[in-house]
């Protein structure tokens, strides 16, 4: 097959998905196919060229994530400051192939407005979910108020403008300590964890410089996990732990900084309930493919759903390749499985 892989964009997890994206690549090539891969925003030049002379069975180089969330500002600049986050040729490139691999995280790859202007472009082969689940899974706030009907548990929280509300109606709403994020930001960019009301502001401060909009949420403490969906299937979770602070942009993406166990160290109980939540969540968000939701589970061995991804990173260090290689899949067949499920949603 030929297949275009889309990568980068505007969002603060660009070097994160030009990270999947080459592995993506790489794997497809590997197992046969032709890849194209695009950094959506940069877009590619034809050159009067037909795309489909461009797919290739030679991937592109490897690229790295820093500690730092990338300058978009300078991104823009090296594009002219063009507002249109859609390159030139990306279109032309996405009708050329026979399928499209989204590889992008945060921002318009998961918010469903990528997948609903290639919906009105005609282009349905594309991979993970279509643009209302996309929506519905990273608005941080939508999210949970569709789980709590639908019997999975989440931590209590408030949908908090920052030019408009107080400070006083978090304290007296949902306390502390509390979490405080960017309602459609992933990779914890914009995250902090506040424990005391002196650090309130700064934390109000650091997401709304995201976005004005933001979700403020109890703050459960116990341990950390991740179950990634394939299909309607979990797979095992995962445990994470980091190594100082939380799992934040720096200790999800460089080597050596949180430990990871899966399978989890859980009983079969744990692992089933946990597993039944996630599977619940992905079928209420109306997701589809593939996505992982992230879990703490209190002291009490309660499981409470933090949120869902419906573009899961693809990642050396990504969590959803490593439960499914403790499921027996590798990473070149998980890739090559996500776009045979592209396919037949399309169908």
């Amino acid at each position: 097959m030929n297949i275009t892989i889309l990568a980068g964009g505007l969002s603060p997890e660009r070097d994160v998905s030009l990270v999947s994206g080459g592995l993506i690549a790489r794997a497809l090539a590997e197992r046969g196919h032709k890849v194209l891969m695009i950094d959506v925003y940069e877009g590619i030049d034809l050159g009067g060229r037909d795309a489909r002379e461009l797919f290739t069975d030679t991937p592109p180089a490897d690229f790295g994530i820093s500690d730092r969330v990338p300058d978009l500002d300078e991104v823009k600049k090296r594009c002219g400051g063009r507002a249109a986050k859609i390159g030139p040729g990306v279109i032309d490139a996405c009708r050329a192939a026979d399928a499209v691999f989204l590889a992008l995280h945060g921002d318009m790859g998961e918010d469903g407005s990528l997948q609903a202007t290639l919906d009105n472009y005609g282009i349905k082969k594309y991979t993970g979910s279509g643009y209302a689940g996309s929506l519905l899974a990273m608005d941080k706030d939508i999210s949970k108020r569709m789980m709590r009907p639908a019997g999975i548990p989440t931590p209590d929280w408030l949908y908090f403008d920052t030019e408009t509300d107080t400070y006083e109606r978090i304290l007296r709403e949902v306390g502390l300590p509390c979490v405080v994020k960017p309602t459609a930001c992933g990779s914890s960019v914009g995250v902090s964890i506040v424990g005391s009301e002196s650090e309130l502001d700064e934390a109000i401060k650091f997401a709304a410089g995201y976005e004005r909009k933001i979700v403020v949420e109890k703050k459960i403490e116990g341990r950390e996990f991740s179950v990634g969906i394939l299909g309607e299937n979990a797979l095992p979770p995962i445990e994470i732990i980091p190594k100082s602070g939380f799992y934040d942009y720096k200790n999800k993406y460089q080597s050596g900084c949180t430990e990871e166990i899966c399978p989890a160290e859980l009983s079969p109980e744990q692992t089933a309930r946990m597993q039944d939540y996630a599977v619940r969540a992905f079928r209420c968000l109306r997701l589809s493919g593939y996505a992982r939701a992230d879990f703490i589970m209190d002291t009490e061995g309660e499981f409470w759903c933090l949120e869902v991804n419906n573009l899961p990173g693809m990642t050396p260090l990504s969590l959803l390749p490593q439960e499914a290689a403790a499921a027996g899949i590798e990473y070149g067949e998980l890739c090559e499985t996500i776009v045979k499920m592209a396919l037949e949603k399309a169908v």
